[in-house]
């Protein structure tokens, strides 16, 4: 009887509980890395990317990434008017291809 007495006491470990947590929290961790990693605006990877907040609004922002420099463009509150000027117009033909006309 004294044998299934060491075998409750082992049951009802509460640092058992403590290592599930654990492995819990490493898992969570690993997916929050991947999500990091797989971000298109990571620091850490040498891609150009241009991202565009809130097009054609007023507060439209604009983000470009070149390798591992990263700029940040604001407009100015206006439709139309930033930190740019027009420079020509871009066209979409049947065929999917995009012609640029500089002004």
């Amino acid at each position: 009887m004294s044998l299934r007495l060491m075998d409750d006491l082992e049951a009802d470990d509460p640092i058992l509980s403590v290592v599930n947590i654990i492995d819990v929290f490493l898992v969570i961790i690993a997916a929050l890395l991947l999500a990091v990693a797989n971000n298109p605006m990571n620091p850490f990877t040498a891609d150009n990317v241009t991202v565009i907040k809130n097009p054609g609004k007023p507060n439209m922002e604009m983000i470009v990434k070149d390798g591992k420099k990263i700029e940040q463009y604001k407009s100015t509150g206006k439709i139309g008017q930033g930190e740019g000027a027009k420079a020509g117009v871009a066209y979409r033909l049947k065929d999917g291809t995009m012609v640029y006309v500089p002004e």
